[in-house]
């Protein structure tokens, strides 16, 4: 017999606080007030923005994996990087020299974003970010190895 007149108490407490007394949205607990205290703000001109350099992304810090696998009318490469610490975002295989191959090898920089503050270093595996990119018959033709570069190593995937 507690059990239910506890329960009754409590749902009354509950409910009498979503109110301010005065039928407005006012109170914090109210879930129909959270978003209604919005102000309109000034709209930013082209102008005021700031500019941004081509591309403000390093290369990543350690390659961990790489893996070719091949798809209708081309392969996927895949790579596994390593960040110093968690947060970073962004990730791109960007192609060197146009995408054309050097020496027989299509080389590419996996470069990635830093994150925007302070991030914890946390474990390995929870810092790794995979990044992928299509790459067409036509432009494999005389290909022979695929080399993925970061900034204290690089990994080469062979025919």
């Amino acid at each position: 017999m507690k059990t239910p007149i506890t329960i009754a108490l409590l749902s009354a407490f509950l409910l009498a606080s979503c109110g301010n007394g005065g039928g407005s949205f006012g109170s914090g607990l109210n879930p129909f007030g959270w978003f209604k205290s919005s102000r309109k703000g000034k709209t930013l001109e082209s102008r005021d923005l700031p500019s941004l350099p081509e591309d403000a992304r390093g290369l990543v810090e350690r390659i961990v994996t790489l893996k070719v696998d091949r798809a209708p009318g081309g392969a996927i490469i895949r790579a596994t990087g390593l960040p110093p610490t968690q947060g970073w975002w962004d990730g791109e295989l960007k192609p060197m020299n146009g995408e054309q191959p050097m020496e027989g090898a299509l080389v590419y920089r996996f470069v990635i974003a830093p994150p925007p503050g302070f991030e914890p270093v946390s474990t390995p595996r929870s810092r790794m970010v995979v990044v992928a990119r299509f790459v067409s018959d036509k432009k494999l033709e005389g290909v022979r190895r695929i080399i993925v570069q970061g900034a204290r190593n690089q990994m080469v995937s062979r025919r």
